[in-house]
């Protein structure tokens, strides 16, 4: 593993729980057509498109962009999974996929050219986030098989194109899901040896200083983006195993469930507080939502 190459300050972040009413916010669902399982993971963008996966009837796992009501493919070149995580205001779109061998690769897609991205050395690696003076953040593993079973480590790719690792402190494995214009990352990380394929808590890396983020009571706490104003969204489960939304403005938290959902899960927000993610219906069923403030 990397060392970082920044001192790491690791404070506790104090929240309280929002109670004040409000009109209400609209859900939309959004499957892939002909799909059996339909994520959404980042966007709208100012132009008003989204992005995520769908997996066809085969089982294969592809990313989309929803643009308008038109549902396109992207899947980079030799791809046998593809997951695009991010969509910038200009339309650069960062992700991962998985080549014939079943090794992950950061990707970008921009003006339909398709690069891809490893952080050198790894055994596997992906790109999570993306910000307009061109810094990326993401998750490498040193084995594919690490990657399989969720202990990868944080990195910054900076605008130079060099790479930055780092874990917070007292981490076993941790991912960086989300980078500001200022440079705050938001991601989530596991400790006593678990991996982010488990339970996690989330963190905000703001100039060289590391706060955890727990929802209030949770039993996992995994940070999965945050918009240009600060404001970060994700997911918590509860005691009894059950997966809520949640935004967190400032030190207050707020929960949400998609309507009828069994659990839900916040993965991307834009700047007008526009949310976009996944739930799962009691039947298992996974299906994108956008969910309108």
């Amino acid at each position: 593993m990397i060392k970082k190459s920044q001192s790491l300050l690791l404070a506790t972040i104090t929240v309280g729980l929002a109670t004040a009413a409000s009109a209400g916010p609209t859900y939309t669902s959004v499957d892939f057509p002909g799909a059996v399982a339909t994520t959404l993971n980042g966007g709208p963008n100012p132009e008003g498109t989204n992005i995520g996966t769908y997996t066809d009837t085969s089982g294969v796992i592809h990313g989309f962009t929803l643009q308008n009501g038109i549902y396109t493919t992207i899947d980079p070149p030799g791809s046998s999974l593809t997951v695009p995580n991010w969509i910038s205001p200009q339309g650069e779109i960062v992700g991962e996929y998985l080549d014939a061998a079943g090794v992950a690769h950061g990707f970008t897609l921009a003006d339909g050219i398709y690069a891809t991205v490893d952080y050198p050395g790894a055994g596997g690696s992906a790109l999570d986030g993306l910000n307009p003076p061109g810094e990326m953040v993401g998750f490498f593993c040193t084995t594919a098989a690490l990657c399989t079973a969720g202990f990868e480590h944080s990195y910054v790719r900076t605008k130079d194109g060099g790479f930055v690792a780092f874990d917070p402190p007292g981490a076993s494995s941790s991912l960086a899901a989300s980078v500001t214009s200022s440079g705050v990352i938001v991601g989530s990380y596991a400790i006593n040896g678990g991996s982010v394929n488990g339970n996690t808590l989330g963190y905000k890396l703001d100039q060289g200083v590391l706060t955890t983020i727990q929802y209030p009571n949770s039993v996992s706490t995994f940070a999965g983006a945050i918009n240009f104003e600060g404001t970060i969204v994700g997911d918590w489960v509860d005691a009894a195993g059950n997966g809520h939304g949640f935004i967190l403005n400032g030190s207050t938290f707020s929960s949400f469930d998609f309507p009828g959902g069994a659990f839900t899960d916040a993965a991307g927000i834009n700047p007008n507080g526009v949310i976009v993610g996944i739930y799962f219906t009691a039947d298992g069923a996974e299906h994108g939502f956008i969910r309108t403030p």
